[in-house]
C-alpha cells in the first residue's frame, strides 16, 4: 500500500494543504470548528469552495483558497487536487439528511480521497482526529533536523 501524499509532504514540509468544504445546512459548523482550531489551521494551507471559503474568511480572518461552488465543479476541482497529490487531508461537513443535486460529484470526491489514501473526515468526530493527526505531523516536523 502505498502512503498518502500527507505523509510525504510532512517529512518535507510542515506546512500541509488541506480541503475544507461544507453543505448549506454545515457552513456554520464548519467555520466554528475552524475558529475552535485556528492555531493549527493558520499553519496550514486552506482551500475550499467558494461559499466555505467566504464564510470562513469572514467568521475567521483566515486566508483561503477559494475555487468554484461545489455544485458548479468544486468539489471535483478538489477531488482532481487529491488525485494530483496536491492536497494533503479534506474535511469535509456533509449534510446526510438533505439530499444534494451534486451527489455524484460527492461520491466522486469520497472515492479519490479513498484511492489516494489522503485523510478524510466528514463530521465533528474525525474532523477532530485529523486536527489531532496534523497537530501530530506538524509538531513532528517541527522536531525533525531537516536534512540540508
Amino acid at each position: 500500500m502505498k502512503p498518502h501524499s500527507a505523509m510525504k509532504q510532512a517529512q518535507r514540509s510542515t506546512t500541509m494543504r488541506i480541503a475544507l468544504i461544507a453543505h448549506d445546512n454545515k457552513k456554520l459548523d464548519m467555520a466554528m470548528f475552524v475558529r475552535d482550531h485556528i492555531d493549527i489551521f493558520r499553519q496550514h494551507e486552506l482551500v475550499a469552495t467558494s461559499g466555505t471559503g467566504k464564510i470562513l474568511q469572514e467568521k475567521t480572518g483566515l486566508t483561503v483558497e477559494r475555487i468554484t461552488h461545489g455544485p458548479d465543479g468544486g468539489d471535483l476541482i478538489i477531488g482532481a487536487r487529491v488525485a494530483m497529490g496536491q492536497i494533503d487531508a479534506v474535511i469535509f461537513f456533509r449534510d446526510p439528511l438533505t439530499a444534494q443535486p451534486h451527489e455524484p460529484d460527492v461520491s466522486a470526491l469520497l472515492r479519490v480521497c479513498d484511492v489516494h489514501n489522503v485523510p478524510l473526515a466528514t463530521n465533528l468526530g474525525t474532523a477532530e482526529a485529523i486536527v489531532d493527526w496534523l497537530t501530530d505531523m506538524t509538531n513532528k516536523a517541527k522536531s525533525t533536523p531537516q536534512s540540508q
